[in-house]
């Protein structure tokens, strides 16, 4: 039994963190930085947003390395320091978990390459896996008790990233895609396809994060529902839509609209509920609060998505499905 059943037995439901990105940038991470660097430049500043999702009630908190294979991290020349930036994001997180007063489970961000699978591009299934054992490594090292691959689009990149995760480290893993076009991620993966696929790989939990709205994000993790109910899931969506205020981009996503998504989520039976881009602290208190119980969910005026029938898994012929970039970053 993994550490998140053990915990998902013991809670009920267990509520992940954050933003990442949006709250280094209100400590002052300039616009076009590697936010993997701050790991080991701002130690202090890192610590501080994982201490402040701790203190909102998360029972998981994903380390700042979501760019942190030699793929992202080459953009900023600093591909010669996967391990050591990755070792410190964990360090950093497992540093925060500790002064809790409950079990907090770190969870080693794994985000996309960024790189295109032969023929479209120039990565190959050997270079992929490579690129995420060399990441594993780090977050293993550092002190996480798990591996959190997120925002994929491809079911190879993933197969590529769980292969190489597992030739390093026995943590369990858990695997999240982004959902934005017509339910479907930008490579055309259904839930279905998803839950199918990587049930197979034996994985811990799966479910969808970041995504182009609430009702995808929830579409897609109802048909994963409805495809394997014996799948622990994870719902970690934006909060709402990003809109243009002036020069400033906000998401639309009150803690009201976050409440209630967490609320629909639980209701439909979502073990590891959170929230991704545009969210905060200040959404991940009332979402704790509605989980538990302590208050009613807000009346926000939703209409749920229409319920769709999964459909039947793909027949998988030989070879690799070609590969595509992930989604952005928190």
């Amino acid at each position: 039994m993994t550490i998140l059943q053990e915990l998902i037995d013991e809670r009920g439901v267990l509520l992940v963190d954050g933003a990442m990105g949006t709250e280094l940038f209100a400590r002052g991470l300039g616009s076009g930085g590697a936010p993997e660097l701050w790991n080991v430049e701002h130690p202090d500043r890192v610590r501080a947003v994982h201490a402040d999702y701790v203190a909102a009630g998360s029972d998981i908190i994903l380390t700042n390395s979501f760019g942190g294979t030699g793929f992202r991290l080459q953009l900023h020349q600093l591909d010669d320091r996967v391990v050591e930036l990755n070792e410190a994001a964990a360090r950093v997180a497992h540093d925060a978990a500790r002064d809790a007063d409950r079990r907090v489970v770190v969870a080693g961000s794994m985000g996309p390459t960024g790189e295109l699978l032969e023929p479209m591009g120039s990565m190959t299934p050997e270079t992929c896996a490579a690129a995420f054992a060399e990441q594993a490594r780090g977050l293993d090292a550092g002190g996480a008790d798990v591996l959190w691959i997120e925002t994929m689009s491809h079911l190879d990149e993933i197969v590529g990233a769980v292969e190489g995760a597992r030739s390093v480290s026995d943590l369990p893993i858990c695997v999240t895609l982004s959902y934005d076009t017509a339910g479907r991620t930008m490579m055309g993966v259904s839930g279905a396809d998803a839950v199918h696929r990587l049930a197979e790989l034996g994985v811990a939990a799966i479910g969808a994060n970041c995504g182009n709205n609430l009702t995808d994000t929830e579409a897609a993790v109802a048909e994963m529902h409805a495809a394997r109910p014996d799948v622990v899931l994870i719902s970690k969506a934006n909060a709402g839509m990003p809109e243009w205020h002036g020069a400033e981009l906000r998401y639309s996503g009150s803690p009201d609209v976050m409440a209630a998504h967490a609320h629909r989520q639980r209701e439909s039976g979502v073990q590891i509920i959170g929230a991704c881009c545009g969210s905060s602290p200040e959404h991940l208190a009332l979402m704790r609060r509605v989980l538990d119980r302590e208050i009613e969910a807000p009346d926000v005026g939703y209409e749920p998505p229409p319920r769709r029938e999964p459909p039947a898994p793909r027949e998988r012929r030989g070879g690799r499905r070609r590969s595509g970039v992930g989604g952005p970053e928190q």
